[in-house]
């Protein structure tokens, strides 16, 4: 089993970059942790569903065939540190690879959302795009400490 994170945009700030580097380094080369970036798509001024769409299609290629799709959105279920690590053992006795996905600037589709899986969310506040993805990868880091008995994680 292996989580991915999957995601809307292309090139992040430096500082942004170098945190995802960071902890996808912790966990080695083979680790247990994948990303992959997908391009967003031109946007227009009168609708964005277009590009929703376009970005949404791109999304679905790029996740690995049979995974559990978990969309991160505001709407999501709130989850603790620790609520997060029992839910990754959990998805690892599924044994069935997950796909954590991050939407582009307008979010997903309705109908997209509701169709993955499972809905989280990071935050009860508004995050941009690359803080957004730097807090995914360290909770998933120290989800990963909790569950091995690294001292990462100080409760």
């Amino acid at each position: 089993m292996k989580l991915w994170v999957v995601a809307v945009g292309q090139r992040l700030p430096a500082w942004a970059e170098t945190a995802c580097a960071d902890y996808l380094k912790r966990l080695g080369p083979d680790g247990p942790i994948g990303l992959r970036v997908v391009r967003a798509a031109t946007r227009h001024h009168a609708d964005a569903s277009a590009a929703i769409k376009q970005e949404e299609s791109a999304l679905q290629a790029a996740i690995p065939k049979g995974a559990l799709r978990v969309v991160l959105d505001e709407r999501g279920q709130r989850l603790s540190t620790v609520a997060l690590a029992q839910r990754v053992q959990r998805w690892q006795q599924d044994a069935r690879d997950v796909a954590l996905i991050v939407g582009g600037a307008d979010g997903l589709s309705v109908a997209w959302r509701n169709a993955c899986d499972e809905q989280l969310r990071l935050s009860d506040l508004t995050l941009p795009h690359a803080l957004a993805r730097v807090l995914l990868l360290e909770q998933l880091y120290r989800a990963w400490s909790l569950n091995h008995g690294h001292p990462y994680h100080r409760a």
